[in-house]
This record gives structure tokens, sequence and C-alpha cells, in this order.
């Protein structure tokens, strides 16, 4: 890929789906910034973890307060006395109202203050984990209305919409950063860098991803 006098910024969680894609930005885009929310999650260590992941990479990073959305939103990623749990025909207890909805228009006010036309999100609808603020149809409803309420050209990349785990791997690798995505990210809701605690059902959508892509290679099979 061949850079070019673009900006974007990155919704970064340093996690291996924000990560992944702060890879893909910096191939394309000739200037990126990493955006990280601090919403009053349990594990401080996701915005260590950011920040380290930008200053690795010589991002410039930016934490916003969104202390507000963990008080409105009570959630198992906000309250250790609520329990970590798939919900039958319900969202499990890790989805936070409104946080996709909230992220991204704070990004785009940030965007469009640095002349940045492009948002870089890691949102899934192949592994969206019950999310409904990871459908393709939410992101695209929310760029026409960011345009609309800005009235400006902004355009919401998603490079792993389409992607299940295992393909994000592969992505990852192809970007030249496989490694790196797997030794230094946190993906981990008991807060557990790199592999995690393989227990908790983030960990184990990272691994099950990880094992059928590292299948695949040695196979000598690659997913499109």
């Amino acid at each position: 890929m061949t850079m070019n006098d673009s900006k974007a910024v990155v919704v970064f969680s340093g996690g291996q789906d924000s990560t992944t894609c702060l890879f893909w930005a910096l191939e394309r885009f000739g200037e990126v910034t990493a955006l990280t929310f601090d919403y009053g999650q349990r594990h401080k260590l996701e915005i260590e973890r950011a920040a380290a992941i930008a200053q690795d990479l010589n991002v410039p990073h930016r934490i916003l307060d969104m202390s507000l959305l963990g008080q409105l939103a009570p959630n198992a990623l906000t309250r250790s006395d609520i329990a970590i749990e798939e919900q039958e025909g319900a969202p499990p207890t890790t989805f936070v109202d409104g946080r996709n909805l909230l992220f991204l228009s704070f990004a785009a006010i940030a965007a469009k203050q640095l002349g940045a036309k492009h948002i870089v999100t890691g949102v899934c609808e192949t592994d969206f984990s019950g999310y409904p603020d990871c459908r393709d149809v939410f992101i695209k409803s929310l760029n026409v209305s960011l345009n609309l309420a800005m009235d400006y050209p902004f355009v919401i990349d998603t490079p792993l919409m389409w992607h299940d785990k295992a393909q994000t791997w592969e992505l990852a690798d192809q970007l030249g950063a496989f490694d790196y995505v797997r030794e230094r990210t946190l993906t981990c809701y008991n807060g557990i860098v790199s592999d995690g605690c393989g227990e908790c059902p983030a960990c184990m959508l990272r691994q099950r991803g990880l094992d059928q892509y590292l299948a695949h290679r040695r196979g000598g099979v690659h997913e499109q």
C-alpha cells in the first residue's frame, strides 16, 4: 500500500482488533492519530496498553474522559459486582449501551478539528458478540448522521467488519504485525495481556480464531 496525504483518527483500545486497525491505517494514511476513551473500565491497564502501543509506533495519542458513560450504563466492564456472562435473548453483560455511538461521535469531533476525514474503528459484524452497535447498518447510519450533523465528509472505515477472528489474525500477519498484536495487545476482560486468561468470552473468541488461522497457515491455506 502507498501512503497518501490524508489524515485518519483510529478509535483505539489497545486490543487485538483496534491494534490491527492501527497498523492498517498506518499503511494507508499520511497522518494517523489514536484516540482512546476512559469510560471507567475496570482495567486501567487497557488505557496504559493503548498509550504504550501508540508510543511504540510513534503515533500521536489522545485520551478522552468518558467516565459519565460508565455511570449512566452500568455493565460488567465497569462494575466488578456484575458478572461477565452471555445472556439468552439479550446482549452480553459486557455490552455498554451507547458506547460506539458516543465514541464515534466524539472521534468525529476530534477528527474534524484535526482536519481528518477518516475515522477507523475495529467493529465487526461477523464476530460481533451480540453487540448491536457493531453492525454494519448502524455504522452506515451513523456515518450519514455525522456528515449531516457537522456538514463534513467523514468516512467511517471498518476494515474488520466482515472478518472473523481467524481472518483478523491473517490481516495482522499480512501487515507484518502478527507477533506484535499477539504479544502486546490486551483483549482479556480480566486484564491479562497477550493470550489472556483463556477463560473469559473475549479470550476464548481470540484464541479460537488464532488456532484456526495457525492451522490454515501450517496447512498453506489462507482465508481471503
